[in-house]
């Protein structure tokens, strides 16, 4: 149970999308302008995964004021291209993709590439913009409890939310889901962006790991278990449209079957963790008090839920991008169907910009929400 002599704790849990993480900053410059303006950081506890995670240790390295925070995401997303994010040489493209094929169909697991693109350009830019040392600092300056990033272990299949954070904080362990204290850098954010089969897996200590999102069964989970009271989630899922009645569908590509498996990856479970935290909140007034005593399971607490998602189709806003997507993906990315694929990579300043400036909307209609949300009980 919350103790009553604290303040509740806050959280921000940011999912992951790819170029749709861009969402995420007009939401947050929104909040900025909606507190106080010389405000810190008001989210005691920051989660993020995938492109997520990058939004997220931006704000915890700036947690001392959270303009600044933000005007260093919006600096970086508002004049990103795809050149910043990974290599665009059609050649390197082409090999890698047919390495990657004949290393699949050979059985060949050493020496041979595992992914499509190269992001070395990712981890420069990352390099640049974000100080891991100042997380430390902001914790003991009071300004932040805890950062937490995820991501999924390939050989143990576990979904692992890497964290740094105050001294009272455990590990925690969970059915396919681990919390586990360690000083963080740009090997875990660049394991948590690593797209499947899009980007190379990254080795932390003794397993390589990929894209947090995959297999986060509870996205929700690392926020609750470092404390959370009330949690602000920006989720940037997007629906892929229904065929038209009568219509023959045609037989899906690969980049389409790669789209479903991401799209259902980024935004299933994201949705359902936030439906069942719902209901979980409606069953713990009904809880006997004397049950509540006896057995320490149920001593549990209702947790303050406010999502903000786009109100408007992400793959749908993409598509209407296409011809910005840089040539050597072209070659991949053909049709509408693969819509999905494309809202994850369009890491041009076009998309992005429309992005942010939908998430600044959403967000700003949910003012009243938002002002709620940081008033304290």
């Amino acid at each position: 149970m919350k103790s009553e002599d604290r303040p509740e704790k806050k959280a921000l849990v940011l999912s992951g999308g790819g170029a749709r993480a861009s969402y995420q900053v007009g939401v947050l410059r929104a909040i900025a302008n909606l507190l106080p303006r010389q405000s810190s950081n008001p989210f005691p506890i920051i989660t993020g995964v995938s492109a997520g995670a990058l939004n997220a240790a931006s704000i915890a390295t700036n947690a001392q004021r959270l303009r600044t925070g933000v005007r260093a995401l919006e600096y970086v997303w508002k004049n990103i291209s795809s050149e910043q994010v990974y290599k665009l040489d059609s050649n390197g493209v082409i090999g890698n993709a047919s390495s990657w094929v004949f290393s699949f169909l050979r059985n060949r697991r050493r020496n041979t590439p595992t992914s499509l693109l190269d992001n070395m350009p990712l981890e420069t830019l990352l390099a640049k913009v974000i100080k891991f040392e100042r997380v430390e600092r902001n914790i003991q300056a009071g300004f932040l409890e805890a950062l937490a990033i995820t991501a999924s272990g390939y050989s143990s299949g576990e979904s692992v939310s890497f964290y740094q954070g105050v001294d009272s904080l455990k590990n925690w362990e969970h059915p396919h889901r681990l919390g586990i204290r360690t000083q963080l850098g740009l090997e875990h954010l660049m394991a948590s962006t690593a797209i499947p089969a899009l980007f190379p897996a990254v080795k932390i200590n003794r397993e390589f790991f990929g894209d947090g999102a995959i297999r986060q069964l509870a996205p929700l989970s690392p926020a609750i278990q470092l404390g959370a009271d009330r949690i602000l989630v920006v989720g940037v899922s997007s629906t892929v449209p229904r065929p038209s009645k009568g219509s023959e569908p045609p037989h899906p590509s690969l980049t389409q079957i790669l789209a479903h498996i991401l799209n259902s990856a980024f935004v299933d479970t994201l949705t359902m963790d936030s439906e069942i935290l719902r209901r979980f909140n409606k069953m713990v007034p009904l809880i006997p008090e004397e049950l509540a005593q006896k057995d320490r399971a149920l001593r549990m607490r209702p947790i303050q839920l406010l999502d903000i998602t786009p109100s408007e189709n992400l793959n749908e806003i993409a598509s209407e991008y296409f011809d910005d997507l840089p040539r050597a993906l072209k070659l991949f990315i053909r049709d509408a169907g693969s819509s999905s694929v494309l809202s994850l990579l369009l890491f041009e300043k076009s998309y992005c910009n429309r992005l942010i400036e939908l998430g600044y909307k959403d967000a700003m209609e949910k003012e009243a929400q938002i002002l709620e949300f940081f008033r304290d009980a």
